[in-house]
């Protein structure tokens, strides 16, 4: 197999194993680390910003646990490379300036070839030059960044300046940013892209006179070889790559081969007793003629000739039914695996604990339950951090963490620059390195920002490596309804198609809050919670064991058991559906109410099925737009759980309107769904099945 991550990921694109086979972290003192890349361009920079200061919390804090596993007091230094024309993103100037207010040791290196692809840097970036327009950055009686320029064709000098670096990075925890100057393009940007149709003469005459690779082969010349001995280096070296490059495609190729000729014996004998005999011997002969055949090549024929054998005999088709079955389950494992952890550490084997109340259990605002469990998580998971805007001195917006940087100090409960991607990559990175981060995104609004990263970089980390790197974040925002366009975002389908790969949680009150932070502490998954915008200063009782209780993961919740319709909810929008249920109950329409919980994923016991199979009646309720969440839990329900069959009513979906939600309650209430739309939507169903009883509000 491929020994980065089997395939999953692009050629080039390399990285370490920080994960042993049972999915436990590997010593990381006692090997070179890379974390896995990707495309998106300065995609990689975020992630690099938490990579880097979790060494400065392993300095500061020399008592956590396992930390003889990840650092050496901090001694660590986070290496990061980007091209000149990648540092035009948003991306990198973010994590750019948050480095230099955080002093973590990082090192950027810029390699400058003047292009980006096709583009040179006269459109790219100001004064064509990414240093000097960095030169404010320059640490003097302020913190700041310590920069070199150096060329790229200057090997003995760019030996100098990438140790004063490291030096510096490691011992003062000072970021430092490298531009390593005229570099070439060899072959341009890829095999595809001739440079040749982009530059000029000059420039490539230029690039042929200073490329790193001549001018460091002379420098060997002069220095060390003579050029008999480095002619016969250069041909040992070339016959190792060829050798190997041949030997890994034949060692990729002989699985591949075997299962050809597997389907072709099996073509060959069910052809004998087919009337479409020409027509098989024809997919074996086409598939027998391809030079290096694809797994799809060998599956894709094996699929066809049981078309041709549609009308055949059972016996006739049984032993290659078999072979594209047994082949398809064994290759799509090797494909479609690792999205979620599937070890002992994963989330949805940590069990259920309910809260506890004793006799002396208080009312109080909501937001007292989340700060108070919070303290309690901090007191007792030292590698636990939050940070985000506002989440420092005052508490966070909401106050969940009233008073807590006080208690346990400016690193531990951080204020951030308003910067929701670096934030997200802060999280990332320091989750990799063994730390147990809790990233907050103010608002749910506020997350497209943070989108790309959390897509590109966390959502795919564990797949994409095969198991073999993981980033346990948990994310913590709060959304749905508030007041106005930019505060009451409810984008969760959005969400669900874009993060597979992430819990998605929406606790419907802050006690199911607490515990879901709770539960995620036990597991080492990535999970984005979204509390309720509108529910904090809501009353509820204070539970005795916190930090203990937990909420289930892929578990809905019946709220209220009823018999006529089964209306699926989550979030602030629950307490709507349970007050017009309570009214619905007035005119003698008995409902059940279902909290999904977590979105991803969903109801992994099929409960909504059973409570379907009970009431025959389904309404999806929920604030995002028409085809958002609603129409995921729809499939989900009835595609998945295959519901349908159990339905005597047609489905329902109410959601809000496809705009954003306006300003003010008015705004709220023609924007998303209300008591009385709830009531009116079901009184319509029920109407229907028995107009006689419910007759029509408006008729």
């Amino acid at each position: 197999a491929e020994p980065f991550f089997s395939c999953f990921q692009m050629g080039g694109h390399f990285a370490t194993h920080l994960l042993d086979e049972d999915g436990n972290w590997k010593n990381q003192l006692q090997q070179k680390n890379v974390s896995s890349d990707i495309s998106p361009t300065a995609g990689q920079m975020p992630r690099l910003l938490g990579l880097a200061q979790a060494s400065r919390v392993y300095r500061e804090f020399k008592d956590l646990n396992n930390a003889n596993v990840f650092s050496d007091n901090g001694n660590e230094v986070a290496w990061g490379t980007i091209g000149n024309a990648s540092t035009s993103e948003g991306h990198f100037f973010e994590t750019f300036n948050a480095a230099g207010v955080l002093q973590v040791p990082m090192v950027i290196s810029v390699w400058d070839d003047g292009y980006g692809i096709s583009v040179p840097a006269k459109y790219q970036t100001t004064k064509e030059n990414i240093s000097e327009i960095l030169k404010g950055f320059q640490r003097g009686e302020k913190n700041g960044y310590e920069i070199f320029v150096v060329e790229g064709w200057d090997y003995p000098k760019l030996i100098d300046v990438y140790n004063q670096a490291g030096a510096i990075a490691r011992q003062e925890h000072v970021p430092v940013l490298i531009h390593v100057t005229e570099l070439t393009q060899p072959q341009g940007h890829s095999t595809s892209g001739s440079h040749e149709r982009y530059k000029s003469e000059e420039r490539l005459n230029w690039e042929a006179e200073h490329d790193c690779i001549k001018i460091m082969r002379t420098w060997i010349l002069n220095t060390f070889e003579n050029e008999e001995e480095l002619i016969n280096i250069e041909k040992e070296a070339k016959k190792q790559v060829s050798t190997a490059k041949r030997n890994a495609w034949n060692n990729y190729l002989k699985d591949i081969i075997t299962a050809r000729d597997q389907v072709n014996t099996l073509l060959d004998s069910v052809a004998q007793n087919s009337d479409n005999r020409p027509f098989l011997i024809k997919l074996k002969n086409d598939l027998a003629a391809i030079h290096d055949p694809l797994k799809k090549d060998v599956l894709a024929t094996a699929r066809k000739a049981l078309v041709y054998m549609r009308n055949d005999t059972a016996a006739n088709k049984e032993k290659l039914i078999a072979w594209v079955k047994n082949y398809s389950a064994t290759e799509e494992e090797k494909y479609n695996t690792y999205l979620f952890n599937e070890t002992d550490h994963n989330a949805l084997s940590v069990k259920e604990v309910k809260p506890v109340y004793s006799e002396d259990s208080q009312l109080v605002d909501a937001r007292i339950v989340l700060r108070d469990n919070f303290d309690t998580i901090l007191s007792r998971h030292k590698e636990v951090l939050i940070f985000g805007e506002d989440a420092g001195r005052i508490g966070d917006v909401n106050q969940g963490l009233e008073g807590l940087q006080e208690k346990y100090g400016k690193l531990r409960i951080a204020d951030t620059g308003i910067r929701e991607a670096s934030i997200i990559g802060q999280g990332i990175g320091l989750a990799m390195r063994g730390l147990r981060p809790i990233a907050e995104i103010q608002y749910l609004d506020y997350l497209l920002y943070g989108l790309q990263i959390l897509s590109d970089d966390l959502a795919t980390l564990h797949y994409r490596t095969a198991g073999k790197q993981k980033s346990p974040l948990i994310v913590r925002t709060r959304g749905h309804r508030l007041e106005g366009i930019w505060h009451s975002g409810s984008h969760m389908g959005a969400l669900t198609h874009l993060l597979r790969g992430i819990y998605i949680l929406t606790p419907r009150n802050m006690t199911k809050a607490a515990g879901f932070y709770n539960t995620l502490l036990q597991t080492d998954e990535p999970a984005l919670v979204i509390e309720n915008l509108n529910g904090y200063r809501l009353k509820e009782k204070l539970p005795v064991n916190l930090g203990e209780f937990t909420t289930p993961i892929g578990v809905v919740e019946t709220v209220k058991k009823g018999n006529d319709i089964s209306i699926l909810s989550y979030g602030s929008t629950l307490r709507l559906v349970e007050d017009a249920v309570k009214e619905l109950a007035q005119v003698g329409i008995d409902a059940e109410i279902i909290d999904a919980q977590s979105l991803m994923p969903f109801d992994l016991n099929h409960d909504v099925l059973k409570s379907i199979q009970k009431t025959n009646r389904l309404l999806i309720v929920d604030e995002d737009v028409p085809g958002g969440a609603s129409a995921y839990l729809l499939d989900q329900v009835l595609n998945k759980q295959n519901a349908f069959q159990y339905l005597d009513s047609k489905p329902v979906t109410l959601t809000a309107k496809d705009h954003r939600p306006a300003y003010g309650s008015d705004g709220d209430y023609f924007s998303k769904p209300s008591v009385e739309d709830i009531f009116e939507t079901v009184y319509k169903i029920m109407s229907e099945v028995d107009p006689l009883k419910f007759k029509n509000l408006y008729g």
